[in-house]
């Protein structure tokens, strides 16, 4: 193989090459009629390396994080890999099965800063030495070719609205989720601000802020937040009656007057996009205070960028109800064993009092009246107990007519004093109740200190219900 020959006919044509996907893949496929090998070029764009220029094969891989593969550790590094047997190499991704032998070399720029790689893949005997001189010559005039033409290219707007959808879809909270999506709109548009408007049970309300909002965004939030709630409403109902709207950018054209709390915030183009349904769902702005004129696709962009928003934020609520579900009692919607294991084995010793409660002569109700009139009882019962605690009590349903109150106190005296309160509660609804009252020990651990509880409760019942007891200490 004459290498010479190879670099030659490779570079002769980088100088005409009018853009940087030109340049990679001329030279993609000038090394291809020398090289009987899989030949790919990858340049860092944003946070991956993107394939720009790639032989046919049956897989060829999209984008790759930048320290993963033998091509990500060619990037990161800056140096040559020069892999003899790809199946002893932990860092092969496969790209087709008789692949044997592989060379990567960085593509640097002419301050010798790593900017992708050229990657050559063989299926056959290859004398790898002399592919090695040869990629590392073709790659630095890449390189500089690539740099020449202004560097690796942008990410396209389609290209950061799947990035930005990944990172939506594995958003974990609507904190996270909001963040996300006001970035994503901000980057998708090149608009300078972004705000989320949802509707909820007592009217429209802001969307969580970024951690950094800019200053018109917070300008904005700060006009909505001010502003008489018909406002919200009527921006809701306009985006969700007649779509997408935006403004052209031109001066001399008043607002309507939904849109009066944003022009007095500074907005001079703003891009309204309906979020999720007429009733439960909202309106996202994105807006500058500059005259510019959105385009068309970028719109569009925005109106899919929301529709993904709201089926995460709707896969989000949807997780947060089962939870919920599945942490509560169905019938009283009081918390359950689950959540109690967890609440007492944070006990703190010496203030964390457990209230054993139950409910006297319940079974009675059942027998004589059926179980759906004590399932009544439960209800009336749990209800009145949380309106006796005090805030951040907490109250669980752990047996048919078991509660626990998990209350934080000062001294036994207090817990004995809120014990009766619940006494008295269950007293005004015709219900009486045995209340054991126990505070964890140094070093005892929940489950005795419950047992003292249950003991505790269990002498109420024996010297004739309806009272409370403090178990010793």
């Amino acid at each position: 193989m004459d290498h010479e020959r190879v670099i030659r006919d490779v570079t002769v044509r980088l100088p005409m090459a009018s853009t940087v996907v030109e340049a990679c893949r001329w030279t993609v496929t000038a090394l291809a009629r020398h090289a009987p090998a899989t030949i790919s070029v990858l340049l860092h764009v944003h946070d991956r390396l993107r394939c720009v220029a790639a032989t046919g094969s049956w897989q060829v891989f999209s984008t790759v994080p930048p320290k993963t593969g033998i091509v990500g550790r060619v990037y990161a590094s800056g140096e040559t890999a020069v892999v003899p047997d790809v199946a002893v190499d932990p860092d092969y991704i496969p790209v087709r099965p008789d692949v044997t032998a592989e060379v990567c070399v960085p593509v640097l720029d002419p301050a010798g800063r790593p900017i992708g790689v050229l990657d050559l893949q063989w299926c056959g005997p290859a004398d790898l030495g002399p592919w090695r001189d040869t990629a590392e010559r073709l790659a630095a005039r890449l390189g500089a070719r690539i740099v020449a033409l202004g560097g690796p290219p942008a990410e396209s707007r389609s290209e950061k609205l799947l990035r930005h959808a990944a990172a939506l879809t594995s958003a974990s909270t609507e904190w996270d989720l909001f963040a996300a999506a006001i970035a994503a709109a901000r980057d998708v548009s090149t608009l300078s601000a972004a705000v989320l408007v949802l509707a909820g049970p007592d009217g429209p309300r802001l969307g969580t802020p970024p951690a950094t909002p800019g200053e018109l965004e917070a300008r904005i939030r700060a006009e909505l937040t001010e502003a008489d709630p018909a406002a919200l409403d009527g921006l809701v109902a306009r985006a969700h009656r007649h779509g997408v709207g935006y403004t052209l950018g031109e001066a001399g054209h008043p607002p309507v007057p939904d849109h009066r709390p944003l022009t007095r915030a500074g907005v001079r183009t703003l891009v309204a996009v309906p979020v999720g349904r007429p009733d439960d769902g909202g309106v996202l702005l994105v807006a500058d205070e500059r005259l510019l004129r959105p385009d068309p696709t970028t719109v569009n962009l925005l109106e899919l960028l929301a529709g993904q928003a709201w089926s995460c934020l709707d896969r989000l609520r949807s997780l947060a109800r089962l939870r919920e579900q599945a942490n509560s009692d169905p019938l009283t919607g009081l918390r359950h064993t689950g959540p109690f294991g967890q609440r007492i084995a944070v006990a703190t010793p010496g203030r964390t009092a457990l209230l054993a409660i139950d409910v006297d002569g319940f079974k009675a109700v059942n027998d004589t009246y059926g179980h759906q009139a004590g399932d009544r009882v439960l209800v009336r019962l749990a209800r009145a107990l949380e309106g006796a605690l005090r805030h951040g009590d907490e109250l669980y349903r752990i047996g048919g007519d078991e509660f626990v109150a998990v209350i934080e106190v000062g001294r036994p005296e207090e817990a004995v004093r809120i014990a009766e309160r619940l006494a008295e509660a269950a007293r005004q609804i015709g219900r009486t109740i045995s209340v054991g009252v126990a505070l964890p020990r140094p070093g005892e651990s929940p489950e005795a200190t419950l047992r003292r509880a249950d003991q505790a409760l269990y002498a109420v019942k024996h010297h004739g219900r309806d009272g409370v007891r403090l178990a010793p200490a």
